[in-house]
Formats: structure tokens, sequence, C-alpha cells
């Protein structure tokens, strides 16, 4: 006894416990590896429809924080797209500067015209909102081709980029190389976008969304955090267009009409609202549909898009992810 209380003694310490992971990291786990695997299976056009869904992904994150988790209406965020795409292809064209720095600068370049976009529009709720952005939208194409500003952006002819060699002599062509950089690129704003949600500023976006009034009566500022919401959502979507600037390689003004923004609300609704791996569904969906249903019928392409995306709507009304999840549901009943 006397051993035991002496201060020679060494303290008990209970065995720490071991943290499992949830089911969502092991996912996104195997899924980082499965996407780097890709860059040595896949080759030449099929990465870049791999980059090209990396890109709507990170857009759709972006548009399912303002939509999805905030509860703000957007018709017109392929403007977003359209600002990061010229931001890119101007700061790498015009000025020389790096694709690793051209990527987060038109990010950035959509985060502030964003939330100028953003405080203004507080003003406006549920549909007029949405018309607001609807005419942001419909006006990018033509403000692209404005005389005054052509020297910048290229007018109708646009702005042709060059894809980034691998740098350091690693062994990978430019596809490879760029894929990865994308990857790299979503794997962190995903991340990012997780942690947003989870905090403290994640639940003031959804207790806006489910009941505004409440929310500010709780202490939430909600001018702030509806400014700051659209604000991120347009980063996000601005740097999914300059990734997909740098992989096709060219931006013109007819590129981002207003079916893209329309094509980006779909997305969302496809994937799932007011998830995060639901942008991957939908970023499937807004590359590979609108060509399948080409191959169905070149007649009426747009017919058949219609058709696939009705019976989306009634076989899974909660998107991709909402249809998983009541799967897991009853496999955990039955078990």
């Amino acid at each position: 006894m006397s051993t035991l209380l002496s201060s020679d003694a060494m303290p008990l310490k209970a065995a720490p416990a071991r943290r499992r992971l949830s089911p969502s990291s092991v996912f996104a786990v195997a899924l980082i590896v499965a996407g780097v695997a890709l860059a040595f299976i896949a080759q030449g056009y099929q990465l870049f429809q791999a980059t090209m869904v990396l890109a709507y992904a990170v857009a759709l994150v972006g548009l399912n924080i303002l939509t999805g988790y905030n509860g703000q209406i957007s018709l017109g965020h392929g403007a977003f797209y359209a600002i990061g795409a010229y931001a890119a292809g101007i700061l790498m064209d015009r000025g020389g500067v790096p694709y690793w720095l051209a990527v987060p600068a038109a990010g950035a370049v959509s985060l502030g015209v964003g939330y100028l976009f953003g405080r203004p529009a507080l003003k406006l709720e549920g549909l007029y909102l949405a018309l607001a952005t609807f005419a942001l939208g419909v006006a990018m194409p033509q403000l692209l081709k404005y005389k005054h500003l052509e020297a910048w952006t290229g007018g109708v002819g646009g702005i042709v980029l060059t894809k980034p060699e691998a740098p350091w002599g690693l062994p990978l062509d430019a596809d490879q190389w760029f894929y990865l950089y994308a990857l790299a690129v979503a794997v962190l704003l995903f991340w990012g976008a997780r942690n947003l949600i989870d905090s403290g500023s994640g639940l003031a976006l959804r207790a806006i969304r489910d009941h505004g009034m409440a929310a500010e009566a709780m202490g939430v500022n909600n001018a702030h955090a509806k400014s700051m919401a659209f604000a991120v959502s347009a980063g996000y979507t601005g740097v999914g267009g300059a990734l997909a600037a740098i992989a096709v390689q060219f931006v013109a003004p007819d590129s981002f009409t207003f079916f893209l923004s329309i094509s980006l609300l779909v997305g969302i609704v496809v994937g799932g609202v007011g998830t995060l791996w639901g942008a991957l569904f939908g970023a499937l969906f807004i590359l590979f549909v609108p060509g399948l249903a080409e191959q169905v019928s070149k007649s009426a392409p747009w017919a058949v898009y219609g058709v696939v995306l009705i019976l989306f709507m009634f076989v899974m009304p909660g998107g991709v992810m909402g249809l998983l999840h009541r799967l897991r549901t009853r496999l955990a009943r039955r078990r």
C-alpha cells in the first residue's frame, strides 16, 4: 500500500479511447484515393471530363451553400462562374500570372463581386431575389462582349489559354497534372465547406434558412450572414469557372449563357439540396446527361433531357443523396 502511494510510484492512466472514423470520412478517403488512381488509369479526353466534373462539383458546392444551407435562391450563378473563368483567363493571358495563383485569385474576385451584389440584394427575398440573380445571369454574356472591355475580355473572340505542364520534371503529361491540381483544389474546398457548415456560422446559415426572424431574435446578424453566404458561394463558383476555363483552354461569352445558371441549379437538385456529396452526382448529371440525350435523339435532345430530369424527380425527390439516405435507413432498420 505504501509503495502504491509513494511519490515514486507511476500514476495509473486509462488507455486512450480509439477514435473511429465516421462512414463519411472513410468514404471521403476512399474517394480521394480513387481520384488519384484515376489520373494513372484514364487519359486524354477522359481526364478532361474528370477535370470538368471537379470544376462543376466545386461550383455546385458554392451554390448549395447559398441555396441549400442558407435558403437564398439564385438563378444567375453562371455569371459568377463566368467571372471566375475570365478572371483566371485575363490574369494568365494578359498578366502572365501562373495558373496556381490565377485560380485562387479568380475565386477572390468572384467572392468580392458576390459580396457587392449580395449586400444590396438583401432587401429582396424569395422570387424577387431569384429575379435579380436571373437578370445578372442574362446580362453577363452581353457585358463580356461590351466594346470598352474587349481589350481585356477579347470580345466575341474570347481568350485562348494554355494548359500548364507538370513542374519539377514529374513524369506526368499536362492532362494528368492539371487533373491532379483540380482534385487537390476540390478536396481543399470540400473540406473548407464541411468545416464551415459544421461551425457556428453554418448553424447560423441554417437557422436563417429555417426561420429568419427566430434566428435574428437569437442574436444572428442576418444581413451579414446572408452577405457572406452570397460571397462565399460566388467565390466557390468562381474557382469552378477558373478550373473549367484552364481545362477547356478557352473562354468566350457564349460559353456562359443563362442555361449554365439553370444547369447549376438542376445539379444541386439532382444531387440533393443541402448536401455536400450531392455536388459530385450533380456534376456528373450536368456533364454527361445532355450528351447522352443527344445520342438518344439528335432531333430532340432537350426533350429527352427533360424526360430524364422528370424521371429523376419522381424516383429521387430528395436527389441522389436523399435516395442513398433512405436506403441506408432501411438497411439499418432491417439489421
